[in-house]
């Protein structure tokens, strides 16, 4: 489909290392001169759902500074620019729970909120794990937690897991889980 809208002008107005925030000067697709604010991330976002034989996952609980509350989450993080989406997913799952994973799968690829944000996620099921030591960040205080899979897709019909990328991810898994 051709794009509607126009871009006049776009100029940075905000850089971190983890984001770029830049506002546009814009044509609407009625033809009306307005504004656009683009957020773009400098990482991927990555998810990872382990899964075990015996049909359970592990969540990370942390408090989420942003939302000013503590989340229940599937192991997630970002990942470098330049290096693939499932490098990132390995180095992630590992530093958080402790696990590696013989076996990867891609389950899904999410724009994340692309109403405001370029921010593209993949998420990964790993399988036949192995548990091993933590590695935390030092901006993380990680909980960790084992559960059965349908307790944490419960989680996500009752409202208890909020993070777009998570309630995706067990949805998704559920119904491949079924196939």
């Amino acid at each position: 489909m051709k794009n509607p809208w126009t871009t006049i002008s776009k100029k940075e107005v905000y850089d971190n290392p983890w984001i770029r925030v830049e506002e546009h000067q814009v044509i609407t697709p009625t033809q009306k001169k307005g504004i656009y604010g683009k957020v773009s991330f400098k990482n991927l976002a990555v998810g990872i759902l382990p899964l075990d034989e015996n049909g359970y996952t592990w969540l990370v609980g942390q408090y989420r500074y942003t939302l000013d509350e503590y989340t229940w989450e599937i192991p997630m993080g970002g990942g470098a620019i330049g290096q693939t989406a499932l490098e990132s997913a390995k180095r992630e799952l590992k530093e958080e729970t402790g696990l590696q994973a013989n076996e990867w799968t891609e389950i899904l690829k999410i724009h994340t909120s692309n109403s405001v944000t370029d921010e593209v996620g993949y998420v990964f099921l790993a399988k036949e794990l192995v548990q091993g030591e933590t590695a935390f960040d030092d901006t993380e205080d990680i909980k960790v937690w084992h559960l059965p899979f349908q307790e944490a897709y419960d989680m996500v019909l009752d409202g208890q897991i909020t993070d777009a990328i998570s309630m995706a991810a067990i949805f998704k898994a559920s119904v491949l889980l079924k196939k």
